[in-house]
């Protein structure tokens, strides 16, 4: 049933006026394929398996075992961070998935993962535009919920960073800083924008900043907002630098580590979340055997998680004649750069993925299908895949992304992010 619906549905749940009107924001050209106008049908099975996954996941790094042996991975200084540092959950994390019929693979897990604003707007601007959609579109209560607990996120990032911490006075949450280099020049620079008004609609003042604009003295991250230094609590991380190595990004390092500011998500969250090869463990039954997993959670893992490989000088012959059922991706990437099917893989590309020592191996699973109608032609098939925004191991809110191509983009026509619709739910 589901699969026909992303067949033969041809519903347009966007309105585009209302999109409009929500965002209150000139977006240009380059913003066209932001938004698909189609919504993606999963069912309500698939939607609880993806969130047994993500709970599976949030098992297993629990586990001092497998926070040692992450975290031992990491340079000196953040191996030996206050433990304070490990309290937060790390907001917005991404679960990104593959569903093709019944076969479901998580395909990545990211920590600073876009849209999440972005998609509470689009949610606003559904509509029902037939009797069978009336019961699938959310509600505004749903939606203003959603935007309620992204708030309650942020506040909770700060009351679980500063518990214990005897020596500073508990004091409310004041002052974030959204972060990024150079944020006006980012894609989704619009959602920025949004963050900055959901926060100030609950009575936190917000920032939009480059890091080399923020300065760590007399033991506070400061930030001059029209002229006056203003000391900032808490910071949402949007860089994708995530150990905080690059210089520019220094002040904003030091004042993490010496607990002076909240930084969410931040370099520990990624490594133990988002660094791909722990994928290597999580998909391997040896590997979950060692660190004391139960059965069930066990199962649950081997079964949704496509079993995933580091790339080592003794495995890549194998996995060369075995390329065109595998995918690959840089351990550290993100946003899909330098990540290839297999089946497009030339021999100038392996050799550099060899050489490079920092890739995995995962076993290919196909992303959907949506058939969409456009203006050339009757219907075109556009893939999608589909990202769970996830908190404190719980799934606040389920999208897709439509495209073309070898990897998830924003350049597609009729692509972008689309509602996820669960009928019989």
């Amino acid at each position: 049933m589901i699969e026909r619906h992303n067949r033969d549905c041809v519903c347009l749940s966007l309105d585009a006026k209302a999109l409009r009107k929500a965002l209150a924001l000139a977006l240009g050209a380059e913003h066209q394929h932001l938004f698909s106008a189609h919504p993606v049908f999963v069912s309500a099975a698939h939607r609880a398996r993806m969130a047994e996954v993500v709970q599976a996941v949030g098992t297993v790094v629990r586990r001092p075992s497998y926070r040692e042996d992450v975290l031992s991975r990491l340079p000196e200084a953040l191996r030996c961070a206050p433990a304070s540092l490990q309290a937060p959950r790390g907001v917005f994390l991404g679960y990104d998935f593959h569903l093709a019929g019944d076969t479901l693979g998580l395909i990545e897990i990211n920590t600073n993962a876009g849209g999440a604003m972005l998609n509470a707007v689009l949610a606003r601007a559904q509509r029902a535009c037939c009797a069978d959609m009336e019961a699938l579109v959310p509600t505004l209560e749903q939606v203003n919920a959603f935007e309620d607990a992204m708030v309650a996120m942020f506040q909770r990032e700060w009351a679980l960073a500063r518990h214990g911490r005897q020596a500073q006075p508990q004091r409310p949450l004041r002052h974030i800083a959204i972060v990024d280099d150079t944020p006006q020049d980012q894609y989704l620079y619009p959602e920025f924008l949004l963050f900055q008004q959901l926060f100030e609609r609950h009575g936190l003042r917000a920032v939009i900043a480059d890091p080399a604009e923020l300065r760590w003295q007399g033991g506070r991250l400061w930030y001059d907002i029209h002229h006056k230094p203003t000391p900032i609590d808490l910071v949402y991380n949007r860089l994708t630098d995530f150990p905080l190595s690059e210089p520019a990004h220094a002040a904003l390092r030091e004042a993490w580590l010496s607990e002076t500011v909240v930084l969410s998500p931040n370099p520990i969250h990624h490594a133990l979340y988002a660094d791909k090869r722990n994928l290597t463990r999580l998909s391997n039954p040896h590997c979950l055997d060692m660190l004391g997993v139960d059965e069930r959670t066990r199962a649950v893992l081997l079964q949704g998680i496509p079993t995933t490989t580091f790339v080592t000088p003794g495995n890549s012959a194998e996995l060369w004649q075995q390329r065109r059922q595998l995918f690959f991706k840089p351990a550290h990437g993100f946003g899909s750069r330098a990540a290839y099917r297999g089946d497009k893989l030339t021999r100038r590309v392996w050799d550099q993925i060899q050489a490079s020592g920092d890739y995995v191996a995962q076993a290919l699973v196909t992303p959907g299908e949506r058939i969409v109608p456009t203006a050339e032609e009757a219907t075109r098939p556009l893939k999608f895949d589909l990202r769970n925004y996830v908190y404190d191991d719980h799934v606040q809110w389920l999208t897709a992304r439509l495209y073309q191509g070898q990897t998830t983009n924003f350049r597609t026509p009729g692509g972008g992010f689309a509602p996820v619709y669960s009928p019989g739910i």
